[in-house]
């Protein structure tokens, strides 16, 4: 497993949601997010899912390349849905239970009690990924997928606050940048 001081300065910066399959979402994708792409390759995609899920870099294939892709579509579509109060639809699900049928990440307990995975593979942590959607679009946590507020921003996060009224991404980020512009009545 990696510290978050080890990674490559590109993935410590990047917002993570406290959600895996939300922060696949931030990875990028088609049209416009084609921009923020960060999983070009086989490569990418182990390294990637090796930071995100916390294991040794799992054994991959180009076709987890295009199931990583289908998947991502398939959450990004189902929670910027459920942000919008919109139901979803059921070529989504499809996309995302096709994944999760398939055998996940099995933990294991090593002998400094240290707890990792045995043999990771890339389609066995891509069912893990969409397990976990599968989770948060299913429970109580579904109708608190939010849009960050900020113009500039877009990322989508879980608003696990007690009242459910948080607005920003990131209070750090987002959130003080709006409180500057306000502040200086540029908002």
């Amino acid at each position: 497993m990696q510290s978050r001081a080890s990674l490559p300065p590109d993935l410590r910066r990047r917002f993570r949601t406290g959600r895996a399959a939300l922060d696949l979402v931030h990875t990028g994708g088609e049209g416009e997010l084609a921009a923020w792409e960060i999983v070009h390759t086989v490569a990418d995609l182990r390294h990637y899912l090796a930071v995100i899920l916390e294991l040794d870099e799992p054994a991959a294939a180009e076709s987890d390349l295009a199931t990583m892709r289908t998947l991502r579509a398939a959450i990004t579509s189902a929670a910027y849905g459920l942000a919008a109060g919109t139901a979803l639809r059921p070529a989504d699900v499809a996309a995302i239970n096709a994944v999760a049928a398939q055998p996940p990440l099995i933990p294991e307990l090593r002998t400094d009690r240290s707890a990792g995975y045995a043999r990771p593979t890339a389609a066995a942590a891509l069912s893990t990924l969409a397990r976990d959607a599968v989770d948060l679009f299913s429970g109580p946590l579904s109708g608190r997928i939010r849009v960050c507020a900020a113009d500039d921003c877009g990322l989508l996060f879980v608003d696990a606050s007690r009242p459910g009224r948080r607005r920003w991404c990131s209070m750090d980020r987002c959130g003080n940048l709006s409180k500057v512009r306000r502040y200086r009545g540029q908002d």
